[in-house]
Parts: structure tokens; C-alpha cells; sequence
């Protein structure tokens, strides 16, 4: 296996290294910022047994995830021999481009060197560089040990070898990589979340439901058939005739909706107080810890369950 090098060890750094450490890789973790890389293996540490637990660690044992894991003493110490190089400092331009200086500096000149940023473009970046070519973003739902879809998006200069071996990698870490053919901002996921956030505000705002009869849309309709097929797939198996019959039957449905559609509610005015109140009354704030927690068991559940049926299928 390869080692693997993360850069900045907060909440996407340390998900990171469960994921690859979990793939047999050697996982080192840097940060500037003291202290953090022991805190993020101390999480890592006590997260793991949890995933045993569900059967996600590959029949690892909890300790050998852990030790594969290893805090380097310096940057190109972390860098050194690593074939890829994850990045997760903070969402700042400026701070990114520096950090892809020295990234470019230190590395093996063969590494790719990837950021796990979810809104800025690779091109903005990577553009100073002089081995651009091998710079891209991978950007994971948080957190990827538990969601595997992942975006591997190129810059107008990235090399196919770097896109393709990034992909390969995450799908040899059991990820699901979103290849894009070139960047947009917000990639694909921000994109079909973002749509349905707007309509989910303009639904509340403009009087036509409460915020809880919205999530009871998606969480006891859509998304069930989501958790395991995307738009297209949908609608491709709600036709007699596929995907044709359904935009052959349904189109006009949507040409109907969708000039309602082009206008953006604040999510930050009136609307706010709507789904706050509403939020606050099922969910108090003291209580938004636990949920994160009880969340994440529930995605443990959900990961072990489709891991299972995948196998079931394939055999």
C-alpha cells in the first residue's frame, strides 16, 4: 500500500485518515496548528471501534487502522514519499494558493496534490503553479468513511493521468468518485443540493408547508429511493418505457413548475425565523450534540446495510 499525506487534520482531515488507513494506506497527519494532528488521532482512536462495530473497517481490527496512522514532526516530512496529498485547511483563497506553493515545494514530484474544498475552483488555486498539472480537488460529503461519493474535479490544466489516478484511488478506498470533465462552481453536489434548498425556503416562505412537512418529503419519499439510485435512474424506472417515456409523459409537468422556480427567496430574511422556530421547538439546542451523534449511527447503519446488499448483489 501507499502513504498517504493530510494536510490540516479538523473535521475533513481526520475523516480522511480513517478512509485511507481503513485501504491499508499509510496515512501521516500535519498541522500547523499545535496539538491538532494528536487531537485528530485521539478522534480517530475513539471512533474506530464504533465502525468495527458495523462491520467498516475491512475486518481490520480497530488498532490496526490506528497504526497505520502516523503525526509528522514537519511538512515535508509528512509530504515525503507519499504518492497523494490531501489538503484541508480553511475555505481562504489566499491561504490555499500559499499552502499549494509549499505543497509543490516539498512534495514527491510524481504525488498528486488534491484539496478537499467545497467551493473554490481548482484553477483559482493551482494557476500560479508550476506543476499545475497535478493539481485537482477531491471533495467528500463529510464524513467519507461513511459517505463515499466524492468529487475528483480537474482545472482547466489538469493532467487525465492525475485526474484518473485519483479517481482510481478512491475507488480502490472504496469511495465513489464523481469524475467531472471540468470545474463549475459549487461541482455537482453543492449544485443538486443547492436546488433543492431553494425550493425547500420558497415552499416555507411563500405559506405552502412547514418546515417539517418538507423533510417528511424527502426523508419518508425521495429519499428513500435516493439512498440507493440518483435522479436519472429514478426516473428511468417510473416509465413503462424508461427515461424517454418519462420526459415523453412528464415533461410538461415541470415546464409548469419551473417559472416559479427562478425566484430566490433570503434565506437569511423572514424564512429564517420560520425554520428556526420550527427547528428549535422538535430539536432544543442542547440537544444538537446528541443528534449529530445518534445521525452518524444511523449512517453507520445505513453504510454496513448497503455495503451488505452490494455484496449480496455481486455474489
Amino acid at each position: 500500500m501507499t502513504k498517504i499525506a493530510i494536510v490540516g487534520c479538523g473535521l475533513i482531515g481526520r475523516a480522511w485518515a480513517i478512509t485511507f488507513a481503513r485501504a491499508g494506506h499509510d496515512v501521516a497527519l500535519f498541522d500547523r496548528q499545535d496539538g491538532a494532528p494528536e487531537s485528530a488521532r485521539a478522534y480517530i482512536a475513539e471512533i474506530l471501534p464504533s465502525l468495527a462495530e458495523f462491520d467498516l473497517l475491512n475486518g481490520a481490527m480497530p488498532e490496526a487502522v490506528l497504526s497505520r496512522i502516523a503525526l509528522a514532526p514537519s511538512l515535508p516530512a509528512a509530504l515525503d514519499g507519499a504518492v497523494h496529498v490531501q489538503e484541508n485547511t480553511p475555505e481562504d483563497l489566499a491561504i490555499k494558493r500559499s499552502v499549494f506553493s509549499e505543497l509543490e515545494g516539498y512534495a514527491d514530484a510524481d504525488a498528486v496534490l488534491a484539496s478537499s474544498t467545497s467551493a473554490i475552483l481548482p484553477s483559482l488555486f493551482s494557476e500560479h503553479l508550476r506543476t499545475r498539472e497535478r493539481c485537482l480537488v477531491a471533495h467528500p460529503i463529510n464524513p467519507p468513511y461513511l459517505v463515499p461519493a466524492v468529487e475528483v474535479v480537474p482545472a482547466p490544466w489538469t493532467s487525465v493521468d492525475a485526474r484518473d489516478r485519483t479517481a482510481s484511488l478512491m475507488r480502490e478506498a472504496g469511495q465513489s468518485p464523481i469524475v467531472m470533465k471540468r470545474e463549475i462552481d459549487g461541482f455537482v453536489m453543492n449544485r443538486m443540493q443547492g436546488a433543492l434548498l431553494e425550493e425547500a425556503f420558497r415552499l416555507v416562505h411563500d405559506g405552502f408547508a412547514d418546515p417539517e412537512d418538507v423533510d417528511i418529503g424527502i426523508r419518508e419519499g425521495l429519499a428513500l429511493r435516493w439512498s440507493f439510485m440518483g435522479p436519472f435512474e429514478t426516473i428511468d424506472l417510473n416509465a413503462p418505457g424508461g427515461v424517454r417515456d418519462y420526459v415523453t409523459r412528464y415533461q410538461g409537468i415541470y415546464e409548469t413548475i419551473a417559472p416559479s422556480q427562478r425566484r430566490r427567496v433570503d434565506w437569511a430574511g423572514p424564512v429564517i425565523e420560520t425554520v428556526e422556530k420550527d427547528r428549535r421547538e422538535r430539536l432544543p439546542e442542547d440537544q444538537l450534540g446528541a443528534r449529530q451523534q445518534w445521525r452518524d449511527r444511523r449512517l453507520m447503519a445505513l453504510a454496513a446495510h448497503k455495503r451488505r446488499s452490494n455484496r449480496d448483489i455481486k455474489s
